[in-house]
């Protein structure tokens, strides 16, 4: 049964609002629509959830399906907004957008502490009807509890308002911090002797008048830069710069949000903001966290230590050194390439010239369509919030599954990473089904009049990644918008999963053609990069899990009592892990870091995710990579399931056995 809720008031002439499955006519929205949108929703939340807690005799459809339809439309509402204050090209949207977010964000905190609310689904879960309840509508009152209680809904009136204002707080300081790093964009000014070694096709990109370069510093621009500049002090200025954006006002900033996360899991009764926030996760405590870290940082210590000695005979050889023999952190990704390029024949930026943009993007929407049997329809003329975003339709046969949209470079104000994201989970409603909407937001090396965007081998590794974050959006076919995404930890590994298709020859050759010659990847070059595929991996592996000990040290080892140095804890970590003095001198990366801003307690999740994605793709490997037996399956089982069941299970089930870090250590060459 789908549960019909009274239907919400409408502004017909917003044009968010809108018949079920019709897209948003972003081309016309303003921001004073974004306002009253949010306000409407707003309005209509307060009546629907007023309705939960004055319903007599309380069941499951007429407080939790009830609830499911709420938290959908505010979800809706808040993420569109969120995503305009992101990417709009209009200022006075981005503005509105923040505001409309915080608002929606405010109210989602409001009702998880709300106890009334809280006491009709306690009086459900309480009732018999609660143990006769399929296995998903089950967990989603367990779940939709354990949330509750999780957001202070227990806790005394005077504790309750402190972890409100908590909340609001954090919200606040998250945003400033965001805005701050995605406006932070400096220059880096080179003559002539400075850019060499830098590619000519990017060189074109940013010379000047007068012959000079002027390099945005920035995501797009680190591994041209970083991989290629023969000049040290060229690589040393760009690193510098590029790690310190945004330090003179986010570092303080950070400070405020470890201290005011602390108080908040204090306040809820955990010890640390680790123990609080990895409850509801598959990990559950910093322990098992901490155990987990450990032991890859054992497995990948002497691979990487290796790799450094590798990299430091280079540099010591190097004629060109000017800081001395001793390896510094903005030599490492100019040596490994040496390394790729003399000792492997692999030329990364030669490389580029087989990845047009456009033709990736082909190959990626192809293998995607052959393995799980989707067409994916470009809508022309599609009413869109920048003329560079294109909106694609996805059917399954004649069915519409969903919809996402595209956008893809770089441009001043737009957030300035990489994700997929969700602006519609999708639902059943009593009209049929709810379709998902996702978006695909990329900053890939914006194309020039003379020539198209390149793509790096590792931006090829993040349009599969991300378009993996999409795939997994457009799947759910659940009940309930509430039970659509996966644990926190488990999420990456469904996009994770999708990068080994780029290491497969009959994959990549099917779409990686030179953009003038229009010649295939030539197989030997591939298998050059096959045989370089564990150049630095250990390094890489150290590189990751010291990000993760600085995320855990931040909030599972924070002491109140004792002034918080940010820069210290990184040359604690260098000087614990043994390996290298990563650490520079009068750099704050941690000012412009996403993750420990908006997703704290989570890095340690990409690696978590690695492992059951390289376990889940020895699948493919058996039975082919385009597969659709097994591609329905994966699909069916992992990536629609959300929170419908226990993913632990479904991935035993996939697998056909219980799962095992085995194929993650062999990716790395450890074994």
């Amino acid at each position: 049964m789908v549960y019909a809720c009274q239907q919400p008031e409408k502004a017909s002439d917003n044009p968010f609002i809108t018949d079920l499955n019709a897209p948003v006519d972003y081309a016309n929205v303003t921001a004073d629509d974004i306002s009253e949108y949010a306000q409407l929703t707003l309005k209509n939340a307060d009546a629907q959830i007023e309705a939960i807690r004055q319903t007599a005799n309380p069941d499951f459809n007429s407080v939790f399906a009830a609830f499911d339809e709420v938290v959908n439309a505010v979800s809706i509402a808040s993420n569109r907004s969120f995503m305009l204050y992101w990417v709009s090209p209009d200022s006075a949207s981005r503005v509105n957008g923040l505001n409309s977010y915080k608002l929606l964000d405010s109210l989602s905190t409001t009702i998880y502490s709300d106890k009334d609310l809280f006491n009709q689904m306690v009086r459900v879960r309480e009732s018999d009807e609660y143990k006769g309840l399929p296995e998903n509508r089950k967990r989603l009152v367990d779940d939709l509890i354990l949330n509750f209680e999780q957001s202070g809904v227990n806790l005394e009136p005077e504790k309750r308002e402190r972890y409100l204002a908590l909340n609001k707080e954090i919200n606040q300081l998250t945003s400033e911090y965001s805005n701050n790093m995605n406006t932070a964009i400096p220059v880096l000014e080179l003559d002539e002797e400075g850019a060499e070694g830098l590619p000519e096709n990017f060189k074109n990109t940013y010379r000047t008048a007068d012959n000079k370069y002027e390099i945005p510093v920035m995501n797009a621009t680190r591994g041209p830069v970083m991989s290629n500049a023969a000049s040290e002090e060229t690589r040393k200025a760009y690193y510098m710069l590029f790690n310190n954006r945004a330090a003179d006002k986010n570092l303080a900033i950070l400070d405020q949000l470890v201290q005011k996360r602390h108080e908040l899991a204090n306040i809820m009764g955990y010890e640390t903001y680790a123990h609080y926030n990895l409850y509801p996760k598959m990990a559950k405590d910093p322990e098992t966290v901490w155990a987990f870290i450990n032991d890859l940082a054992d497995r990948a210590k002497g691979k990487a230590k290796t790799d450094i000695k590798e990299l430091s005979k280079l540099k010591a050889k190097d004629k060109s050194k000017i800081n001395g023999k001793k390896l510094k952190a903005w030599d490492v990704s100019y040596y490994t390439n040496e390394i790729l390029k003399n000792k492997y024949q692999v030329d990364h930026e030669a490389l580029r010239s087989y990845l047009p943009i456009d033709q990736c993007l082909k190959g990626v929407l192809d293998i995607y369509s052959q393995l799980f049997g989707l067409e994916f329809k470009k809508i022309a003329d599609a009413s869109v919030w920048h003329p560079e975003v294109d909106m694609y339709e996805v059917f399954n046969g004649d069915q519409l599954v969903g919809r996402f949209y595209l956008d893809l470079f770089p441009r001043p104000n737009k957030e300035s990473w990489f994700y997929g994201v969700g602006l519609k989970s999708g639902k059943m409603t009593a009209d049929g089904l709810e379709v998902p909407t996702n978006m695909l937001l990329g900053n890939f090396t914006r194309p020039t009049e003379t020539l198209p965007s390149l793509l790096s081998f590792k931006e090829l590794n993040t349009l599969f990644h991300e378009f993996g974050h999409i795939i997994d959006g457009l799947s759910y076919e659940g009940e309930f918008s509430l039970q659509a995404s996966s644990k926190m930890d488990f999420i990456e590994s469904m996009s994770q999963i999708f990068e080994n298709w780029t290491m497969d020859y009959e994959m990549l050759s099917s779409f990686a053609r030179h953009y003038e010659t229009g010649e295939v990847l030539p197989k030997e070059l591939f298998d050059n990069m096959l045989k370089a595929k564990n150049v630095a991996s250990g390094y890489k592996a150290i590189s990751s899990l010291r990000n993760c000990f600085y995320d855990m040290n931040l909030y599972n080892k924070y002491n109140p009592e004792v002034a918080l140095d940010t820069d210290e804890l990184w040359k604690k970590l260098d000087k614990e892990m043994g390996v290298m003095d990563i650490y520079v001198e009068d750099t704050h990366p941690q000012a412009a870091w996403i993750h420990i801003n908006t997703h704290p307690v989570y890095y340690y999740g990409y690696l978590w995710s690695e492992v059951y994605a390289q376990d889940m793709y020895t699948q493919f490997e058996q039975n082919g990579l385009t597969d659709q037996a097994t591609g329905k399956r994966f699909r069916e089982l992992i990536l629609s399931t959300g929170q419908q069941r226990d993913i632990m299970v479904a991935v035993e089930e996939f697998l056909g056995r219980p799962s095992n870090n085995e194929a993650y250590i062999k990716s790395l060459g450890l074994n």
